[in-house]
């Protein structure tokens, strides 16, 4: 699939964020959100968007319940983060952080600072 037909663009080299947090974020920005617009977003295919919420779901980050032809997702906020480094650090921590600056990146956070 090539990127006029929907496909993601290739990404190579690392990244700061996971997809599995990209995911989660994308989530917690729309708890209705379809796996289509999730993959669209977080410019990963569906069939990788439909492994991490599997993932998620299997860790106790993430449940669903079916809502008609789509998905409710609810996530775990006090979730512990999974890594040694983040001891202590909560679902919730990590996105507070993703989620502000995405909505400050599309200047839809009111009265959030600007300057960092």
């Amino acid at each position: 699939m090539s990127a006029a037909e929907g496909a993601p663009e290739p990404h190579t080299g690392w990244t700061f964020v996971t997809n599995h947090a990209r995911v989660l974020a994308s989530i917690a920005d729309d708890r209705h959100a379809r796996i289509r617009d999730i993959a669209a977003r977080c410019r990963l295919t569906e069939r990788a968007v439909q492994k991490i919420i599997a993932d998620l779901e299997q860790s106790g980050y993430l449940s669903h319940t079916r809502n008609g032809r789509g998905n409710r997702y609810r996530i775990a906020p006090d979730g512990v983060l999974r890594h040694p480094a983040e001891a202590g650090l909560t679902v919730a921590s990590l996105l507070a952080m993703l989620v502000r600056d995405e909505a400050e990146r599309q200047g839809t956070a009111e009265g959030a600072p600007t300057d960092r």
